[in-house]
This record gives structure tokens, C-alpha cells and sequence, in this order.
């Protein structure tokens, strides 16, 4: 039986926003539609020059968005689930707030999460509270705090730790068929792991 509500679908499709339960804390969720980011960036009070992630259910749906190249398909791989965001060229521009031609991915590593956006289509990834506010562990009361109720809320407690590292590829400017990797945020996946992994990759 499905946990995702249809309800909580329509809302999303109608632009709204939802609070759901990912592998670290709650994510807040809207479609990559200009008027659900204007409702997303309105209820975080989030500058909009501070892009947003957005979540997917595999590398496959990711590619429906964004150029996925052979290096980030074998980090995806090797590392866990849910532990990496990677930032790559867009297939066509997105709109600034999920980064325009560079636009970060976060393959989703809870169960829920990941039926929500295999029902939906890839959702924003950004965590469930106001900025510059400490984020809660519980979808229902992460959502209570910005004001949200009922079709909003995806139920469950999230473990919490640390966030996903964050790389950058990019195609070098020198070479075209190679890639450079850039370690933009250390998160749960160390940044001498990523370095090791990227030496023997070469």
C-alpha cells in the first residue's frame, strides 16, 4: 500500500509545497516549476541567489534533467546512496534558483522519499525549515514549524547526521572527454575519500 496520499500529489501539482522524510533530515519539497520555487523561497524565507538541489529517484530520472557523465555515474556507485549531491550541466537552462546551466542532484536514499518522486517526477531537496534556523528531526512537526498541515506531510522521523557532500564535474576546458571533480561541501562522505577514489578512478 502506498504511503503517498494522492492528495499530497495534487498539491505538489497544483505548486505547493511538502515536507517529506529523507536518509538526514526532513527535505521540503515542491515541483522545479517557477511558481512553486516562489512558494518554496516565500515559506523558507530563502534568498533567491541561494540555489536549491533537487532530489531524484536514480540515476535515470537525474538524466531527465541534467548531463550525467561516466564519472558521476561510478561515484554514485561507489559511494552510499543518498551521500553525495553532484552539480552538472543542466539539459536546458532551469530556472536560477535551481541553478540555471548547473543544477545539483541528490539520488534520495530514503524509501519514501524515493516513491514520492517515482510518483511525482524530482522534487526540491533542500531541508525543511525557515533559513538560518536549526532543522528538526520529525516531518510532522518540521512542518507545524513553517506553517504547513495535512496534504503536506509525508510522515517520519529522520536519523539526522551528517548533510551529503557536495561535488562540482565539470568537463575540463583543456580536454573535453575528461572531467574535473570539485569537492564544494565536505559532508558525510570525507574529502580524502572522495580524492582516493577520484586518483584511482584516473
Amino acid at each position: 500500500m502506498s504511503i503517498i496520499k494522492p492528495e499530497l500529489i495534487e498539491n505538489l501539482r497544483s505548486n505547493g509545497v511538502v515536507v517529506y522524510p529523507t536518509s538526514t533530515l526532513p527535505g521540503l519539497g515542491c515541483l522545479p516549476t517557477k511558481a512553486g520555487l516562489d512558494n518554496l523561497y516565500k515559506l523558507k524565507n530563502r534568498p533567491a541567489d541561494q540555489p536549491v538541489s533537487l532530489g531524484v529517484a536514480d540515476i535515470e530520472q537525474a538524466a531527465e534533467l541534467v548531463s550525467v557523465p561516466n564519472v558521476a555515474v561510478e561515484l554514485l556507485r561507489n559511494f552510499p546512496v543518498g551521500s553525495l549531491t553532484l552539480i552538472l550541466d543542466a539539459v536546458q537552462k532551469l530556472d536560477e534558483r535551481l541553478g540555471g546551466t548547473r543544477v545539483a542532484v541528490r539520488v534520495l536514499a530514503d524509501h519514501r522519499a524515493i516513491e514520492l518522486v517515482r510518483a511525482i517526477g524530482p522534487i526540491t531537496a533542500t531541508s525543511a525549515n525557515h533559513s538560518g534556523v536549526e532543522p528538526v528531526h520529525d516531518t510532522r512537526l518540521a512542518a507545524e514549524i513553517l506553517g504547513l498541515k495535512g496534504d503536506s506531510i509525508v510522515d517520519g522521523e529522520c536519523p539526522g547526521g551528517a548533510p551529503s557532500t557536495i561535488l562540482s564535474i565539470e568537463k575540463s576546458k583543456i580536454d573535453s572527454t575528461n572531467y574535473t571533480v570539485t569537492i564544494m561541501r565536505e559532508g558525510v562522505i570525507p574529502r580524502i575519500d572522495v580524492e582516493t577514489w577520484m586518483r584511482n578512478y584516473r
